[in-house]
């Protein structure tokens, strides 16, 4: 059974950056062929997409994310991440990782991200 486990998350003030990390318990081969994405889920709101990378590298963004996160892997770790700056209170969530691929679709448990002064 493969296993996302994120980590990275926390309290971070008004303004500041965050780097996310998502390291899947999987053989490289399978993730390296794998899309990663990351979504959240602010309280009293349904889970959102933020961000997805393919397996060829090729990032998209949701609305208004893009600039202000970036989405990465290193598949020799078996990781993906989500660089995060500038943040706001708005990007207070659950933060969580997908592994997708042929017939196969992985969650992670989430880190939570509190953007707070």
């Amino acid at each position: 059974q493969v296993q996302l486990v994120e980590s990275g998350g926390g309290l971070v003030q008004p303004g500041g950056s965050l780097r996310l990390s998502c390291a899947a318990s999987a053989s490289m081969s399978i993730v390296s062929i794998s899309n990663m994405g990351w979504y959240r889920q602010a309280p009293g709101k349904q889970r959102a997409w933020v961000a997805t990378i393919t397996a060829s590298g090729n990032t998209n963004y949701g609305d208004s994310l893009k600039g202000r996160f970036t989405i990465s892997r290193d598949n020799a770790k078996n990781t993906a991440y989500l660089q995060m700056s500038r943040l706001t209170p708005e990007d207070t969530a659950v933060y969580y990782c997908r592994m997708m691929g042929r017939g196969y679709d992985y969650w992670g448990q989430g880190t939570q991200v509190t953007v707070s002064s």
